[in-house]
């Protein structure tokens, strides 16, 4: 069997177990096991096993389930909520100000949970009914979260970022790093084409009136700041030089835990010490749903070697005898279909660990290359048929449709495609920070 014909039967395979409903991690194991079979007859089930495991043997993946249980600590708080309202206070006076404060309360809350879905659960439990009683139209009130909410996969720390890390051997600190302007770029973007939406429909001009005086403001940032702060000391410690990210991850997840429990469990009891084994269940779920998949990709990715696949994809594209620009342009479109179709923590795993040494071989930095592939995954959740966030959106607002929903959204892809070329532009507003820190010059 050629090369070729194999990796569309498994291709086609994949697709049929997913279209079926089977979990990712398992219709990659099944379609990984009879590619194997193939090659090596019933004995590859002898070291199976000891290859399924030792893909997550590394200490690195420590961090993964640590920085769940960090976002879990402070999702299960009214954290959110907190911050919803603290910005709420300080941007009221701004056209379309409610808007800005979600998009802002995501960009925030992404960074402590570094979770898409959990983002826009936890902001758009609040934010939506609260823009639709003040007369905002059901699109706007649930795209924008639905598109802030996305900004939990590329603003630090972010679980996505380690997978890629770990699936492409490179440092999670400089992914970070790289990710950390982007995300605030995307950020400014959001919230650049909300106000011109709001202002340009009269929008959220009612907020103009309300008025908070400075000591209603100040009261507001207590319960928000600690939490700031443990974002500003995990990367602290990353960047500087202190500890792992392993290390890093298990400090954060300890110091949220500890401030979930006094700051709303001792002194404003809205938040029950009853909460914490459902905090661990959470992240043990999550966790090992990652787990599989992270195991199964990497089988998978030993199937394809093992039949030359891998190799074979590395060569076309290779000697593909185009400009370096169009090459990175149908890798973007081949990551912008996969993302349609798959979660991000897959599409990274099985297509990170190809495409990487084709990107690095063409002149493109590997961590600029990691900033542009999570924007398509971020695309991917917002854009249909899978679209996460959509369904995340339309389970906690059930009255309004999917299609409104998109219509909402849709801006906001746009809004990250800018992104992108901004990227390819100029760069260096994904590698600055990493090389500043590094002392690498350019």
């Amino acid at each position: 069997m050629s090369p070729a014909i194999a990796g569309f039967t498994m291709l086609a395979a994949l697709f049929a177990f997913l279209a079926l409903g089977t979990p990712i991690a398992f219709a990659l194991g099944l379609v990984s096991m009879g590619a194997l079979f193939t090659v090596y007859g019933v004995s590859f089930l002898e070291t199976l096993g000891e290859q399924f495991f030792g893909y997550l043997s590394p200490f690195t993946l420590v961090s993964v389930p640590m920085f769940i249980l960090m976002g879990a600590a402070v999702a299960s708080s009214p954290a959110g909520k907190d911050l919803y309202v603290a910005l709420d206070r300080w941007l009221n006076r701004v056209p379309g100000g409610l808007v800005l404060s979600n998009l802002g309360a995501c960009s925030i809350f992404a960074a402590l949970s570094g979770s898409s879905p959990a983002t826009c659960a936890a902001i758009g439990k609040m934010g939506i009914p609260e823009m639709r009683q003040r007369g905002y139209p059901p699109e706007i009130a649930a795209g924008s979260i639905a598109a802030g909410g996305t900004l939990g996969i590329l603003i630090p720390p972010s679980v996505t970022m380690i997978v890629y890390g770990i699936a492409t051997e490179t440092s999670i600190g400089r992914l970070f790093l790289a990710g950390l302007l982007p995300g605030l770029m995307l950020t400014v973007f959001f919230m650049a084409w909300t106000l011109y939406a709001c202002k340009r429909q009269g929008l959220g001009l009612s907020e103009l009136t309300e008025r908070y005086s400075m000591r209603e403001r100040f009261a507001a940032l207590p319960r928000v700041l600690p939490f700031l702060a443990i974002i500003a000391g995990v990367l602290y410690v990353l960047y500087g030089g202190v500890a792992t990210p392993s290390e890093a991850s298990g400090i954060g997840a300890f110091f949220c835990l500890i401030l979930v429990a006094v700051v709303y469990g001792i002194f404003s009891r809205s938040w029950k010490f009853s909460q914490m084994p459902e905090i661990f269940r959470d992240t043990l779920k999550e966790s090992v749903m990652i787990m599989l998949i992270i195991g199964a990709s990497e089988l998978f990715a030993f199937a394809l070697s093992s039949l030359f696949i891998t190799q074979s994809i590395a060569q076309v594209i290779a000697d593909l005898d185009v400009n370096r620009w169009v090459l990175m342009g149908v890798i973007n479109l081949f990551l912008l279909v996969a993302g349609f179709f798959l979660p991000p923590v897959g599409v990274i795993l099985m297509t990170a660990p190809i495409l990487l040494p084709i990107v690095i071989n063409a002149g493109f930095d590997p961590y600029w290359f990691a900033v542009i592939l999570t924007i398509n995954m971020e695309i991917g959740l917002i854009t249909p048929p899978v679209g996460l966030n959509l369904y995340v959106i339309n389970g906690i607002a059930p009255d309004i449709s999917l299609a409104q929903v998109l219509r909402g959204s849709f801006p906001y892809v746009l809004c990250m495609v800018l992104g992108i070329v901004c990227l390819c532009i100029f760069p260096q507003i994904a590698l600055f920070l990493p090389n500043l820190v590094s002392g690498v010059g350019g």
